[in-house]
């Protein structure tokens, strides 16, 4: 047993980090354990959570288990959690009591523990004590070794946790079984070193660390050659990606040269604005394949909270940077996260970040109340806001955030635009998808539309999506 450890998972050293290729195996005595029986896995958090349950779920194809769509009928549930904030958490412990409650009933269900959630050592601490019923709980730095896990426990018969909390290493060769024929993730960095007041994922996925480029090209290069459309490149700071190699490589150089490879849709997630050089703007600029939309999060418009936030830019460089991407890309289009209620915030720091959204005008922005998350600076700080202001100052940011939403949205009516169709819409004779500048659309269209980037006309503009049809 191995739990987790927040002052270990905390240590920034210069350690070497390694590119591991040889260290997904499965024991002989599991290789068929799957044969005839299913697997469930929830998802929790963000796209690097989605693209981790790709892998989950390609680990358990391999052992011969088939997917299941019904959590009830399936032999094995894989819970992977996020850690970001307590409704996550809420969520996760609400879902434990539905399986345990159906553990009653079909006792040789296997439960995973897994995910961001895992990391943190008094989630870790419950699981051990008062859910001895989850067979296996890991974390973040050894999806890989899910396979080892369940050998242990057909030879043992007792719960395992192993939860490393390390800078990590990158691993490669670990199976994918992608979620879409034609959107894929393509990891290209994990972990973080940034160590905001109020975020537990530099703790929960170890430092920054790359993968090489030539293992993120040939991934992007067989995804195109598999017929994908569209990739999206995930890390929790894409944008500063290559400043652990020993090398001079960053992410406008990977921006390039994926362009080149020929994939039709590019697009990238999460940036920092500390690391949005000019030369990444100028390569986007360039390339038509890398789409012209930027989640660039703001979290505050109070340069009094920012330094709380220890985000490392101030407002009046978030915004110069905004407006050099405004001018530089055209029709491009820009989101954001914002933190309301973190401690310390007045009402003038409150209306600070308002008189931003009024002046970027966001096409979108998500946001959400202040999360305390044990372990880190934030959780310390002393908070006097109320709940109930606090999500008073949410429903003034919405407004206005849902107002300029729909003001951009507005723009697309009567517009052709190019769609890629990616599944059917809850609108019955409908297909969904996005534009290049990821506003979801409705297509009106029939089955041999989808999976293609269609012509659209925009027929009907809605704050949150937009109907349309497709131009022959």
């Amino acid at each position: 047993m191995l739990l987790p450890n927040l002052k270990e998972a905390r240590k920034r050293t210069d350690k070497e980090v390694k590119i591991i290729r040889d260290e997904y195996i499965i024991p002989d005595n599991i290789k068929n354990i799957g044969k005839n029986k299913k697997y469930h896995v929830i998802t929790y958090g963000c796209q690097m959570n989605v693209h981790d349950s790709e892998n989950i779920s390609a680990i358990l194809e391999d052992l011969k288990y088939t997917q299941t769509d019904d959590v009830d009928n399936a032999d094995i549930i894989v819970i992977n959690t996020c850690a970001i904030r307590e409704n996550a958490h809420n969520k996760v412990v609400g879902m434990l009591g539905r399986i345990k409650h159906l553990k009653e009933t079909k006792k040789d269900i296997i439960t995973v523990f897994c995910g961001c959630m895992a990391q943190e050592e008094s989630i870790a601490n419950m699981l051990k004590d008062k859910y001895k019923w989850v067979d296996i709980v890991f974390g973040t730095h050894n999806i890989h070794k899910l396979p080892i896990y369940l050998s242990d426990l057909y030879k043992e018969k007792k719960q395992e946790i192993e939860v490393y909390s390390i800078e990590g290493d990158v691993y490669e060769g670990i199976p994918v079984k992608r979620d879409s024929k034609y959107k894929a993730w393509v990891n290209i960095m994990y972990g973080c070193d940034k160590f905001c007041s109020y975020c537990i994922v530099p703790y929960t996925r170890g430092k920054q660390r790359s993968r090489l480029p030539e293992d993120v090209l040939n991934e992007v290069k067989k995804l195109k050659d598999d017929g994908y459309m569209e990739i999206t490149l995930l890390g929790q700071n894409v944008n500063a990606y290559g400043k652990d190699l020993n090398i001079s490589y960053n992410m406008a150089n990977l921006l390039r040269d994926v362009a080149n490879i020929g994939i039709q849709r590019i697009r990238f997630i999460t940036s920092h604005p500390w690391d949005f050089t000019d030369e990444m703007i100028d390569v986007i600029s360039k390339y038509p394949n890398i789409m012209p939309y930027i989640h660039l999060p703001i979290q505050s418009g109070s340069n009094k909270i920012l330094a709380m936030m220890r985000r490392r830019y101030t407002k009046e460089s978030y915004i110069e940077l905004f407006n050099k991407i405004k001018k530089k890309i055209p029709n491009v289009a820009i989101s954001t996260d914002i933190i309301v209620g973190f401690p310390g915030e007045t009402e003038e720091d409150f209306k600070e970040t308002l008189d931003v959204v009024d002046t970027l005008k966001y096409d979108l922005a998500y946001t959400f109340i202040f999360s305390k998350r044990e372990g880190t600076p934030a959780s310390l700080m002393k908070d006097d806001t109320s709940m109930d202001e606090k999500k008073e100052r949410l429903a003034r940011l919405n407004e206005k955030v849902n107002e300029y939403a729909n003001m951009n949205n507005m723009k697309y009516k009567d517009k052709i635009v190019d769609v890629l169709t990616e599944d059917y819409s809850e609108k019955e004779g409908y297909l969904m998808g996005y534009t290049d500048t990821m506003k979801l659309v409705n297509v009106k269209a029939s089955d041999e539309y989808l999976g293609k980037i269609v012509k659209v006309k925009i027929t009907d503009v809605k704050t949150w999506s937009l109907d349309g049809e497709v131009c022959e």
